[in-house]
This record gives C-alpha cells, sequence and structure tokens, in this order.
C-alpha cells in the first residue's frame, strides 16, 4: 500500500486531517509525508507477517505429509519471526496512535492493521504447533490418514493468500468471499474428526498417531478461523461497522459419535 504525498505550496495543515466516516477505506493521502512514512512502515510489518505466515502453513503441512523433520524444526525456528513482527507492528501501531491521533477512517486502518497483526501471529502459532506434531508422528509408524490432511492445509494456505491480497486492494467482496470459505474448512476438519475417529476404533494400536493427527487438524482449522478473522476486520475497515451477520459454522466435532462396528 503506498500513501503518495504531494504537499500544496505554501500551506501549513495539521498532521492529521479528520476524513469523514463514510470515506473509502483506501487509507489518506496526508500533508504531513512523516505520516505516511509511519503508515506505509505499519503495513510493510503485516506485508511481511502475511508472506511469512503463508510460507509457515505450506512447510508445516509439508513437513508433516513427508515426514521431514528438517523442515519442522525450521517451521519452528521461523516462528520467532512472526512474534517479532508482531512487537514491531503492535509499537509502530502505539506510536501512531499518540503521535498523529488519528480520527474516522484513518483510526480504522490503524486498528485493523493492530488486529490483523495479532491474528497473524496466531496463525504462526498454529502453525508452529502442526511441526510439533510433525515431529512427534516422526517417531511413530506411518498412518495413510496423513496425507488427508492436505486438503485442508491447501484450504486455509489460500484462504490466507487471498485475504492478504484484500487486504492490499480494499476488496471488500475478495474479503467476504474468503469469510465464506471458513464454513467449508469446518465441514473438512469434521470429516477428518470422524475418520480418525474410526480409525482408532478399528486399529487400536495407531490411537497415538491418530491423536497427533487429531490435534494438527485441529490447529489448521484454527488457522482458518483466524484467517477469518482478518477478513471480517478488512471488511470492518471498509465499511466502518461490523458485519451483521453472523458467519457460517460446520464444525459439529463436538457432537460427533462413531459406534463400534
Amino acid at each position: 500500500m503506498i500513501f503518495p504525498h504531494r504537499p500544496p505550496a505554501g500551506h501549513q495543515l495539521p498532521e492529521s486531517v479528520p476524513v469523514d466516516d463514510k470515506i473509502s477505506a483506501v487509507p489518506t493521502r496526508h500533508i504531513v509525508t512523516a505520516y505516511d512514512e509511519q503508515l506505509n512502515k505499519l503495513h510493510g510489518f503485516i506485508r511481511e507477517m502475511g508472506q511469512l505466515a503463508g510460507a509457515q502453513i505450506v512447510d508445516a503441512v509439508a513437513a508433516l505429509t513427508d515426514r521431514d523433520g528438517a523442515l519442522a524444526t525450521r517451521v519452528m525456528e521461523r516462528d520467532r519471526r512472526l512474534d517479532e513482527l508482531e512487537r514491531e507492528a503492535e509499537a509502530q501501531t502505539i506510536r501512531l496512535l499518540a503521535l498523529r491521533q488519528p480520527v474516522a477512517n484513518d483510526l480504522r486502518v490503524v486498528v485493523a492493521a493492530l488486529r490483523i497483526s495479532n491474528n497473524l501471529e496466531r496463525i504462526g502459532d498454529f502453525a508452529s504447533n502442526v511441526a510439533k506434531r510433525s515431529l512427534a508422528l516422526d517417531a511413530l509408524p506411518e498412518i495413510s490418514l496423513t496425507h488427508s490432511m492436505i486438503p485442508i492445509g491447501r484450504a486455509v494456505s489460500e484462504m490466507l493468500a487471498n485475504v492478504m491480497q484484500a487486504y492490499e486492494t480494499d476488496d471488500l467482496q475478495a474479503a467476504l468471499a474468503v469469510r465464506q470459505r471458513d464454513e467449508e474448512v469446518d465441514r473438512a476438519y469434521t470429516a477428518l474428526f470422524r475418520e480418525l475417529l474410526t480409525y482408532m476404533m478399528e486399529s487400536p494400536q495407531r490411537i497415538t498417531a491418530c491423536t497427533h493427527l487429531l490435534f494438527a487438524a485441529k490447529n489448521l482449522e484454527r488457522i482458518g478461523d483466524h484467517t477469518t478473522n482478518i477478513a471480517e476486520t478488512i471488511c470492518f475497515r471498509i465499511q466502518g461497522e461490523a458485519l451483521a451477520v453472523e458467519r457460517a459454522k460446520g464444525d459439529d466435532t463436538s457432537t460427533v459419535t462413531v459406534m463400534p462396528g
């Protein structure tokens, strides 16, 4: 996101110019160049976090399905960078709020960036947890259901890529489309949950491996939830109000029962 600045000759204006609440979510061009630079720096943190979080998801699932312990270790080590970026984004947000005192659209832009950075950091944590489960599974006999993680991993990876594109372009429809996919991820998780329970009943000796897969699948489902949070935050930034309709949910694992055959 670029915030060009062309100050009119001979004019001295306040550092932040209030704008109407109904104005476009595209950030305002400001009279003070330093303000735009600070906003660009904040968005740079968000952009880097989105790219790194996306890579973490892809690599965590690959480490799990390929039984690649070295890759799993790298995923866990890289999580520290996401933590650092979140702290930097938070500090930059506090500076903007304290020094520039943004209002209306500007305030939504800054607050949205803070919310998004928090969700991206959590996505990184869940990806790291998948990598940890991968290391535990490496010590156990392989089970075929490991590859059932791929569709969920692909879905949440696509959701994150799409939501970060919506963030860059202020695309309301793209953000809403990501939000709608959360139910798809929930249903895929419920199906895998049921499949793993059945497998454990039929092969009790694989209960440990299946349990690790259950937790890994739940982590991916939570990544979908946090990606949806980002989509809803983008909608808030653009529209100036929260979405009125509650998101659809397809996670029915709390009511799943599997009877012995």
